[in-house]
């Protein structure tokens, strides 16, 4: 973990309340797909966990929905401004474990940590699939840019308003995969475990106190004991996975 201060580069609107921020800054402690940021806010006490979309050499990419007071004041935030971030946060996705043909599905705002993920495996010559699972159309974001990546990219819609009708879950019933890695709300999360027909990561999105591990606050069970999802999440193995009733 290594604290930052960061500035903004660029901040702009996705869809209604999704936006992209890119940061300048320290990233040499995001070594994985899948860890994340804690960034500090003024007025709030607690920092707001962001998952890393994208990182280079000095360049830092969010994508975050502003849900709460902490996201709205981001989404306000102007080019040149600056912000305290911690960085390397999280365990981040096992790429060892892809196969040839890993699957990534990522439902809402679990979309972002998918793109750096694909990134990563398209550089070692893996033949990535991903499902991006939205409610509707108009809350549609990045399908181009994973298709620019070379990866075989399909939108579900749980309307039907764009690309596949229904869920993730409908779409990888379908298809053939060595692996899968998934992030999004908890309902799709257990969804996707329901249905897999391999391994797979999930990387679980749920509120947190100090975000490194401290405070224990974002605990959950494991069939080796209760685990942090800051500290030895956010991502976990399917097969260490305990769910809640």
């Amino acid at each position: 973990m290594k604290q930052g201060i960061f500035t903004v580069s660029e901040n702009a609107a996705l869809t209604e309340n999704v936006f992209r921020m890119k940061l300048q800054g320290d990233t040499s402690d995001i070594t994985k797909p899948g860890q994340f940021v804690n960034v500090k806010l003024d007025g709030l006490y607690l920092r707001r966990p962001i998952s890393v979309c994208d990182r280079d050499a000095g360049a830092l990419t969010l994508i975050y929905k502003a849900v709460g007071e902490g996201t709205a004041q981001m989404s306000r935030k102007k080019p040149g401004e600056k912000l305290d971030l911690l960085t390397g946060l999280g365990n981040g996705y096992d790429l060892s474990r892809a196969g040839d043909c890993p699957l990534l599905l990522g439902g809402g705002v679990g979309v972002p940590p998918m793109y750096l993920l694909a990134k990563e495996l398209v550089k070692q010559g893996k033949k990535v699939t991903a499902i991006l699972g939205f409610n509707k159309k108009n809350e549609v974001f990045y399908e181009e840019e994973f298709r620019k990546l070379g990866v075989c990219t399909i939108v579900a819609t749980a309307d039907g308003s764009y690309g596949e009708k229904g869920f993730v879950t409908d779409v990888m019933k379908k298809l053939e995969y060595s692996f899968f890695y998934t992030c999004g709300p908890e309902p799709m999360l257990k969804a996707v475990y329901a249905a897999a027909a391999t391994d797979g990561q999930f990387s679980f999105e749920r509120r947190m106190g100090c975000g490194f591990g401290a405070c224990m606050g974002c605990s959950c069970k494991t069939i080796t004991g209760n685990k942090r999802i800051c500290r030895e999440g956010p991502v976990m193995d399917k097969e260490d996975i305990i769910w809640d009733a």
